[in-house]
C-alpha cells in the first residue's frame, strides 16, 4: 500500500510510519511526504529516508484551489492508496477529499469528541485536558472530513492522566502511544480490517 504522509512540524508520527514499514510491521511504503511548512523536521526527515517530498502551501499559489490541483497531481504521481495527516495543522480542500474519499485519516491526541475541533491541536489539548480535571486522555484516529475532528472515529487508545501530570509529560506519554497505535490501526486497514473507500 502507497502511503502518503502530510505533516506540518516535528513529523515523528511520520518516522514511526517509515519505521513501521522499514521493519515490516507494515505491508506499505511512504511513497510521498507533503508539508505546508517549507522548515518543517517533517521535510528533513523524508529526506533523510530517501523519500520524495514536497513544501506545498498557499503562499505559493494564486488560491487554495490551485493548491489543491497540485497536490492531487502530487498524490497521483506517486499512486497513493491512503493519505495519513500525522501533525498536518490545515483543512484539506473539498476536492482532494472528494478524490480519496474514506481513505484519508487523521492523527488527533485526546479521546474525541473530546478535545477537538479548531484550535484543538499540540499542547493547548493537553492543557485543557488537565485543566478539566480529566482521569484519562488518549489517542484518536479518525477519517478525515471537511470539519476539524468531527470524521468517523475507527480507532482509540487511552492513557491516564496522573495525578502530578504537566501539559509536557502528559503529552510525551500521549505521544508515545500514538507512534505505537498508529502502526497498529495502519496495519489493521491494511489486512481490511478497517474498510478504505
Amino acid at each position: 500500500m502507497n502511503i502518503a504522509v502530510f505533516a506540518s512540524h516535528g513529523g515523528s508520527d511520520m518516522q514511526a510510519i517509515i519505521d513501521g514499514c522499514k521493519d515490516k510491521r507494515l505491508d506499505a511504503k511512504v511513497v510521498v511526504a507533503i508539508s505546508n511548512n517549507a522548515d518543517s523536521m517533517a521535510l528533513k526527515r523524508a529526506e533523510n529516508e530517501n523519500i520524495p517530498h514536497y513544501y506545498l502551501s498557499v503562499k505559493q499559489f494564486e488560491s487554495e484551489d490551485e493548491l489543491a490541483f497540485k497536490i492531487l497531481e502530487v498524490l497521483e504521481q506517486y499512486n497513493v492508496d491512503m493519505i495519513f495527516l500525522a501533525g498536518y495543522m490545515r483543512l484539506l480542500h473539498s476536492l482532494i477529499l472528494k478524490q480519496y474519499n474514506n481513505r484519508i485519516f487523521n492523527i488527533h491526541p485526546a479521546l474525541l469528541p473530546k478535545f477537538g475541533g479548531r484550535g484543538m491541536y499540540g499542547m493547548n489539548v493537553h492543557n485543557a485536558v488537565i485543566a478539566a480535571g480529566e482521569k484519562e486522555t488518549g489517542v484518536t484516529i479518525h477519517r478525515v472530513n471537511e470539519i476539524y475532528d468531527s470524521g468517523e472515529i475507527i480507532a482509540q487508545a487511552k492513557v491516564a492522566v496522573l495525578p502530578d501530570d504537566t501539559p509536557e509529560t502528559l503529552a510525551a506519554r500521549v505521544l508515545e502511544k500514538e507512534h505505537e497505535f498508529l502502526v497498529e490501526v495502519i496495519a489493521k486497514i491494511i489486512a481490511g480490517e478497517i474498510m478504505l473507500g
